[in-house]
């Protein structure tokens, strides 16, 4: 048996100041700092074995702070033909070290036009309901941007590639994403339709977690409480 864990990054500074974030490298509020360690602390008496992150700061920073508290050092590996120039450990790691593997298919979902705009202002200047199409909408793309349907389409092929194979081999597996990325992995392992994935809300700084077992995958409700660890089966 071995666990899945989604965690949406922190609280970002843009998060904050109520702004069109995508792809736009922006690092955590004090607060999403926080938010971190806390989500860290309920880790307590778990092993995380592998991690996989975003290209985005705020994301990285999340599972470095999640790590520490577990005094881990996440060992970033990079693919391709300068993996052995570029990782620093390509192949050994020591008692507290963890793999991590980052790549731009479970960032973000890219706003095009709208990084970086205060999205009251951006309900003045296009419309309130046409900002909500472009929000919430499965497959309409805002300006220049990405529609879910799109983060869909490159976050589940890494997961099903990258991810799977991982918890196939006994090992628990922490991945420190965003809120549409994690909707669309969340989508694909429980099966959720296309009406229903944009309405699915992801609180910054809390899990979701999952149990594989006997080749399923399934979701664990468990009491999520910052003032204790969860209790983790083995």
């Amino acid at each position: 048996m071995s666990y899945l864990i989604l965690v949406r990054h922190g609280e970002s500074r843009w998060n904050l100041a109520n702004k069109f974030t995508g792809w736009v490298d922006v690092p955590l509020s004090k607060k999403g700092i926080e938010e971190a360690i806390l989500v860290a602390k309920s880790f307590e008496g778990l092993n995380i074995d592998v991690a996989f992150t975003s290209r985005l700061e705020r994301a990285q920073e999340t599972l470095m702070l999640i790590l520490a508290y577990q005094n881990k050092t996440g060992i970033f590996l990079h693919k391709g033909k300068k993996r052995n120039q570029w990782s620093m450990h390509p192949k050994r790691f020591d008692k507290n070290e963890i793999p991590i593997y980052s790549d731009t298919a479970i960032n973000e979902r890219y706003y095009g036009k709208l990084q970086g705009l205060n999205k009251d202002w951006a309900r003045k200047k296009y419309g309130k309901e046409k900002v909500f199409t472009w929000r919430r909408s499965y497959d309409v793309c805002p300006p220049g941007g990405e529609c879910l349907k799109d983060v869909v389409e490159r976050s589940v092929p890494y997961f099903e590639k990258e991810i799977m194979p991982q918890l196939k081999k006994k090992k628990n597996v922490l991945v420190s994403a965003h809120g549409n990325s994690l909707r669309g992995i969340i989508k694909y392992i429980e099966n959720v339709s296309d009406e229903e994935i944009p309405h699915l809300e992801l609180p910054t700084g809390k899990p979701v977690i999952y149990k594989y077992k006997k080749g399923k995958l399934e979701k664990m409700h468990m009491d999520f409480s910052f003032d204790r660890p969860l209790e983790w089966k083995k």
